[in-house]
């Protein structure tokens, strides 16, 4: 199994499987048990391209934030990303991370662009009317046997742009879970939701990488000022999430020619931070800033990186004319930048999204005259960067998402979430139409040697299945939580072993937190120790009122 063992409680560090990359050295915390860098997705846009509207999985619409664009996936669009790559094209775009739910089933309105009006000072949370357990003590009354309780809800309390803010995170550091959101970073107690640090900041937050440290550091990447208009994404601030302490401090430099300092990629791979966009990639050193390298070999460029037990870069060589250059993947040292290993795809294709570390998943992307009926390839490396397998799949009904589809900062390229995978079988989430027109949740499970579909296993009726990661052989899986109007049924994590068949439950939310789960729209939703976490990656309302009142985490677990 290739896959982090089963964490010591949320973030707890894990050590990479002997043999796989060899780099004891480059542990990672797994994030809530999560293995980094896995669940595929459709592809996000790098760093300064424009989003990619979201696929609406199962049928329903997928919260966003406020004035982005629904609709189904475009094939021509995925031509148009790595092509303004190629380009050095400048336009803002957007990323996401970690395991999105595919089902909101919100009971409450869309959340539209309210008047912009001028935020309080951020960090200057009010206290609120009820406690984050007050809140789920009520809830609980309900509970019923064989189900878990509700620890607590957290809500905003934070008066946001006109237009709210996305959050990044979570991450985890001992028994803080922590976030950062328009200007402010903040920590809570996993243990009552309480706020134990809040560190006020002099910009935006606009990055940061999906994984922190294995003690607990995190870089952020800060806008150079609170003007919209020459501000970009170039200040690097460290953080100590166990205690909100604030680290050193750098403006890091832009690339010669057009740089995409609106949308960074960030990677943390061991003690190493890297920063990729057009044209320049920058490492530094996370304890204490220094910076280590800032290229790849030969006539080539690294415009987005992965983090976690390896790092992986997408690579593009240079020809003339730009737009032919070619695509690689690269193994690479963080410590010194050097190539451990290359994979050439076929030529004209470029990596969009990497899908999993460990084992080496990852979605190509057809750029030079794409065929519809090839535009993009989910392909299995070896842990050598040779080719292994390729996935027969119906793409148009993958469940899978990035988080760019639910925020609007932070486009990494090690997100995704809805897959799963071990040395043998790849967990995928999908959709399939029924009766009345709409789609309805599922998984595959693929065999990673032959990339054909072994089984698949649908959720239970008006809820949807999205894998998280692989713990004692079998699939952990978010369960969404029945929609309005039927007959309530709370989410939970359920497993599922590598031949399919029946789910097993593993933990169950109370029923008589659905309406509450459901609010917390499109959650990024993290387990271990049989305690679950949902956060919601964007913040936005009608009102002052409705924006500070939102639940933005729930926590479940005895």
């Amino acid at each position: 199994m290739s896959q982090p063992p089963p964490q010591q409680g949320f973030g707890a560090p894990y050590e990479p499987r002997p043999g796989v990359y060899g780099d004891p050295g480059q542990a990672q915390p797994g994030p809530y048990g999560q293995q980094p860098g896995p669940y595929g997705q459709p592809p996000q846009p790098p760093y300064g391209y424009p989003p990619q509207p979201p696929t609406a999985p199962y049928g329903r619409d997928q919260p966003q934030p406020p004035n982005r664009p629904s609709g189904g996936r475009s094939r021509g669009r995925l031509f148009g990303l790595v092509a303004a790559v190629l380009a050095g094209v400048l336009v803002i775009g957007a990323g996401v991370w970690f395991v999105v739910g595919g089902d909101d089933g919100s009971d409450r309105k869309k959340p539209l662009a309210k008047e912009s009006t001028a935020p309080k000072q951020p960090g200057t949370e009010p206290d609120r009317k009820k406690t984050p357990a007050a809140e789920a003590a009520e809830i609980n009354k309900g509970r019923k046997e064989g189900e878990a309780k509700v620890r607590w809800i957290q809500k905003n309390g934070v008066d946001l742009p006109g237009r709210g803010a996305s959050a990044l995170g979570p991450w985890v550091s001992g028994g803080i879970v922590a976030k950062a959101m328009y200007r402010t970073v903040s920590g809570y107690s996993l243990e009552d939701g309480s706020r134990e640090w809040s560190l006020p900041l002099p910009a935006d937050v606009c990055a940061a990488p999906t994984l922190p440290t294995a003690d607990g550091k995190i870089v952020i990447g800060l806008m150079t000022s609170t003007s919209s208009e020459d501000a970009v994404c170039a200040k690097l601030q460290m953080i100590d999430l166990a205690t909100g302490e604030a680290g050193w401090s750098k403006t890091f430099p832009q690339a010669p020619t057009q740089d995409g300092l609106r949308n960074i990629v960030m990677a943390i791979s061991g003690d190493v931070l890297t920063i990729g966009r057009i044209g320049r990639t920058d490492a530094y050193r996370v304890s204490d800033g220094k910076h280590l390298w800032d290229k790849v070999t030969g006539p080539c460029y690294a415009y987005a990186m992965t983090g976690g037990a390896a790092m992986f870069a997408a690579v593009g060589c240079g020809k003339q004319p730009i737009d032919e250059a070619d695509g690689e993947v690269r193994r690479i040292d963080p410590v010194t930048g050097r190539t451990v290993w290359t994979y050439k795809p076929k030529e004209g294709w470029m990596v969009g999204q990497f899908y999993s570390v460990d084992p080496p998943v990852l979605l190509l992307q057809n750029v030079r005259d794409p065929d519809p009926q090839d535009e993009t390839q989910i392909v299995v490396l070896n842990a050598d960067g040779t080719f292994r397998s390729q996935l027969v799949v119906d793409e148009d009904r993958l469940g899978i998402q990035c988080t760019f589809t639910t925020r609007d900062l932070g486009a990494n390229f090690d997100t995704c979430t809805g897959l799963a995978a071990d040395a043998d079988t790849l967990y995928l989430a999908s959709r399939y139409p029924i009766a009345d027109g709409s789609m309805a949740g599922e998984v595959l499970g693929f065999d990673m040697s032959t990339g054909k579909e072994k089984w698949k296993v649908r959720a239970p009726a008006e809820r949807t299945l999205t894998p998280l990661r692989i713990e004692g052989g079998r699939a952990l899986m978010y369960l969404s939580p029945s929609k309005p109007k039927a007959k309530e049924a709370g989410g939970g994590i359920v497993a599922l072993g590598p031949q399919g068949g029946a789910l097993e439950s593993v933990l169950r939310h109370p029923a008589s937190a659905a309406a509450a789960e459901r609010t917390v729209a499109g959650p990024l939703v993290l387990y271990a120790d049989g305690r679950s976490l949902l956060m919601r990656p964007h913040v936005s309302g009608y009102t002052d009122e409705e924006e500070l009142e939102t639940r933005t985490m729930i926590a479940f677990g005895d």
